[in-house]
């Protein structure tokens, strides 16, 4: 079943992966968990670990990167051209 706001979204292009983490850094506090709009964050041994599909779901929102304290998540948006469009409804 499609979540009514993916028919809203666009992906142009390969954005190349605009999410990395840095796991030595990470205390698994879940807050990326709990502020991610599209529930990309799991965790596993004790770290929180991003779902290897994130580009096809992801809605670049940074909410992750900026609710993060240990610098364990870097985020950059995709590059110009690519990445997600949002379509007014």
């Amino acid at each position: 079943m499609v979540a009514p706001f993916e028919q809203l979204i666009h992906r142009e292009g390969d954005s190349g992966d605009f999410i990395t983490t840095n796991p030595e850094n990470c205390v698994a506090c879940k807050k990326c968990m709990i502020v991610c709009p599209v529930n990309l964050w799991k965790l596993e041994n004790g770290k929180a670990v991003i779902r290897g599909e994130y580009k096809q779901i992801c809605l670049e929102c940074g909410s992750c990167w900026q609710i993060c304290d240990y610098n364990a998540i870097n985020f950059k948006y995709p590059k110009g051209g690519t990445g997600v469009i949002f379509r007014r409804g």
